[in-house]
């Protein structure tokens, strides 16, 4: 059988990770170990970070509605109950946005959402 030598493909591996370990500081940057367990630590916090964000987006979005809706005197989970009842389905970043941007329709969609928790 013939002898297989690691050479080339340990080369590879080893640019692969100093190309991702690129700006890092220090021997991160220049030293195969330091720089392969940054990227690695580096690789798992972004994984989790993408995770991070849907739940943070979303978070921030609920905050900005519930604020509007406490300026019509409603709060957020009578309004968000109050449009399910009245059948009207409009995601949480768009409310958001309309209460930023379009204070007039936000309004009209808590009066719609009153109508519907009071009959």
């Amino acid at each position: 059988m013939a002898r297989v030598k690691k050479a080339l493909n340990a080369k590879k591996k080893h640019k692969k990770i100093l190309k991702l370990a690129k700006g890092y500081y220090g021997a991160k940057s220049k030293l195969f170990r330091p720089a392969n367990e940054a990227v690695m630590r580096s690789l798992r916090y972004a994984y989790i970070g993408r995770k991070l964000r849907k739940r943070d987006f979303r978070k921030l979005w609920i905050s900005r509605i519930n604020a509007a809706a406490r300026m019509n005197d409603i709060s957020y989970s009578r309004l968000i109950n109050g449009l399910k009842l009245a059948g009207v389905s409009i995601n949480r970043k768009m409310l958001s946005e309309m209460a930023i941007h379009d204070p007039e329709g936000f309004k009209q969609l808590v009066e719609v959402a009153k109508s519907k928790l009071n009959a």
